[in-house]
């Protein structure tokens, strides 16, 4: 299958599903990375704020958002921009209707950086929109540990990879 049919298939699969399953399912798999080992050791954590269709985040970082240094994607032209959350968690809705800290960008290191995808294989490979912007922004921190995180429907036996795609290091899900 080519990576805009199974975008399409996600798609479909993610309709399929009551929210409530999903949110109960989003909790259970945060709840998974609080307690991984790379998540506890990290002191700057790259974290996405979700859209409606992805594992939920928002309530995650607002919790952890004080006790580690959260850093959250934005989007200027065709790449990410991280920038830190302010302690007082103020967002606004910025491209692509995506919550966006009010900060900054941030210039630092991360010590983990999690990742949102379409779907992911069991060899790490991911499945984006299509635009190419964690790609990007992965290549520039090949050193830094990657946790992607997604539904269980969204694990697929084989992702069609390209020179350019990134992988990531280990896949969180139910």
């Amino acid at each position: 299958m080519d990576k805009k049919s199974l975008r399409q298939e996600i798609r479909l699969r993610k309709k399929s599903h009551l929210r409530e399953e999903l949110d109960a399912e989003s909790a259970l798999i945060m709840k998974k990375l609080a307690n991984h080992p790379a998540f506890q050791k990290a002191k700057v954590v790259m974290m996405y704020a979700s859209l409606p269709d992805e594992v939920q985040t928002l309530s995650f970082i607002e919790e952890w958002n004080g006790r580690k240094r959260i850093i959250l994607p934005t989007v200027v032209g065709d790449d990410i921009v991280p920038v830190e959350m302010p302690v007082d968690g103020t967002m606004k809705e910025g491209d692509f209707h995506i919550p966006e800290p009010v900060n900054g960008p941030y210039n630092g290191g991360f010590d983990l950086i999690v990742v949102p995808g379409m779907a992911f294989d069991t060899t790490g490979h991911r499945l984006g929109r299509g635009k190419g912007y964690y790609d990007r922004f992965l290549a520039q921190h090949p050193n830094v540990p990657t946790i992607g995180i997604c539904y269980g429907f969204q694990i697929m036996d084989d992702i069609p990879s390209e020179p350019h795609d990134r992988l990531v290091d280990e896949v969180i899900t139910l």
